[in-house]
């Protein structure tokens, strides 16, 4: 996805980009990622890439938690069939809305 769309281009350099292993090579093109150590070959991590790695999941779970819990409003997850033009950018922000309003009242 990040091939066909320029997702992080758009981010400020000064923001850290949080990126699990699967952007692997993004890195070379921009500055500001964040990427989790990989095991050498052969090898085993140091203790201090092990705890880098745990402090990245750590930052990296609160929105990935935030993530899911739009997702929840399964409108936003499901195949989008809808042709109304920017139907879908009303649709994700009432999502957001919503979830943000459920954090706020619990």
């Amino acid at each position: 996805m990040q091939d066909q769309e320029d997702l992080i281009g758009g981010i400020p350099e000064q923001i850290p980009v949080l990126v699990d292993s699967g952007f692997q090579g993004v890195q070379k093109q921009y500055v500001n990622i964040r990427l989790p150590h990989k095991k050498p070959k052969g090898g085993e991590l140091t203790a201090e890439q092990k705890q880098e790695n745990r402090e990245l999941a750590k930052e990296r779970v609160v929105g990935e938690n935030a993530f899911s819990g739009v997702k929840r409003y399964r409108a936003v997850s499901d195949i989008y069939r809808n042709r109304v033009a920017n139907f879908d950018d009303q649709l994700i922000l009432t999502a957001c809305g919503l979830w943000n309003f459920y954090l706020a009242a619990a």
